[in-house]
């Protein structure tokens, strides 16, 4: 098995990336088992702050490193909250939390009658910090953004985040209901892919 970083220390993503990553020989381990302090993510893409965390791991690992960086698109704030997606409250002012950056995107949303928005997530995996041919997969989730939150489940904007075609939203559905069509999820069959293509030109 060959080790591969994982810049995040999120239990969630680890089952999920190790699952997929473990049938084409990765041994996946979390940065944080491994010393390694979180990057800064100074950029305003997605794919700038990804592939810079996961240079900062493999750097510090020594080792291959995965990363990702994801969050929601709303159409009518110009992509907004975007890269900022998990500290939107605190861009004004308030504490950081699902509860606080849901309510600031609701009302950044009032009056406003465009709803339609994006999950979006991108990976990014590296074979040494500076390898300049990274393996980059991304994916998009399209749906609109509600008012009042419906469902338990899942984390962040899920709550306000109505699926159409579903008739529910992100946090309504199960966590294999999610798994399968979710923006990472779709990024990651991507990542999957790709490597089985790259090691099949190679023959590894």
């Amino acid at each position: 098995m060959q080790r591969l970083v994982l810049a995040s220390n999120n239990a969630g993503k680890l089952r999920e990336f190790s699952a997929l990553l473990s049938p084409l020989g990765f041994d996946v381990l979390p940065q944080g088992d491994l010393g390694i302090p979180e990057a800064e993510e100074p950029f305003g893409t997605f794919v700038e702050n990804a592939l810079t965390k996961a240079r900062h791991a493999s750097r510090l690992a020594g080792m291959p490193a995965l990363a990702d960086d994801s969050g929601i698109c709303v159409d009518a704030l110009d992509g907004a909250p975007g890269v900022y997606s998990a500290r939107y409250a605190q861009m004004v002012g308030k504490p950081k939390s699902d509860a606080a950056n849901n309510a600031h995107l609701i009302s950044q949303l009032a009056g406003k009658l465009n709803r339609h928005a994006h999950y979006y997530c991108v990976l990014v995996m590296v074979r040494h910090p500076e390898d300049p041919c990274p393996i980059i997969a991304e994916g998009t989730w399209d749906g609109e953004v509600v008012d009042a939150p419906r469902g338990a489940g899942g984390f962040g904007y899920d709550p306000h985040f109505l699926l159409p075609t579903l008739g529910k939203t992100a946090a309504e559905l199960s966590a294999d209901e999610k798994n399968g069509v979710s923006h990472r999820a779709l990024a990651l069959q991507g990542l999957v892919a790709r490597l089985q293509a790259s090691r099949g030109r190679t023959g590894a």
